[in-house]
C-alpha cells in the first residue's frame, strides 16, 4: 500500500473508527457471505468493478488483494480487459496501466 494511501486511512480510522469498523464489517460479510461465488472470482469481479469506475486507489488495492487469494497477473489482466466494452477502451487502458505499475513494469 502506498505511502499516501496508508495515511489517509489513517487518519479516517482514527477520525472515524467507529464508522470504519461498520464499513468494514459490511464489506467482510458481503465478500464472504453474500453467495457462492469464490474468494479468486470474488477479488476479479472487485478489480472489473474498481477498473470499470476509474477508482485507481481501490483498483491497486484490489489487485493487492486478488494476488494474496491466488489470482495470476494473467487473470487480474484478463479482468481488466474485459471492462473495455463497457466501460470503454481508454478506461481499461488507464486500469491496464495501474496493473503495470503494480507489477513495477511502468
Amino acid at each position: 500500500m502506498n505511502k499516501r494511501k496508508t495515511e489517509n486511512l489513517d487518519y479516517f480510522k482514527k477520525e472515524h473508527g467507529d464508522i470504519y469498523e461498520a464499513y468494514q464489517k459490511f464489506g467482510k460479510m458481503v465478500h464472504e457471505k453474500g453467495g457462492p461465488i469464490g474468494e479468486k472470482e470474488r477479488w476479479l469481479i472487485k478489480i472489473a468493478l474498481s477498473a470499470s469506475c476509474q477508482y485507481d486507489l481501490a483498483l491497486r488495492t484490489h489487485i493487492e488483494k486478488a494476488q494474496a487469494a491466488g489470482c495470476t497477473r494473467e487473470e487480474i489482466e484478463h479482468a481488466i480487459l474485459l471492462t473495455a466494452p463497457t466501460a470503454g477502451f481508454p478506461t481499461m487502458m488507464t486500469a491496464l496501466l495501474v496493473l503495470r505499475q503494480e507489477m513495477g513494469e511502468a
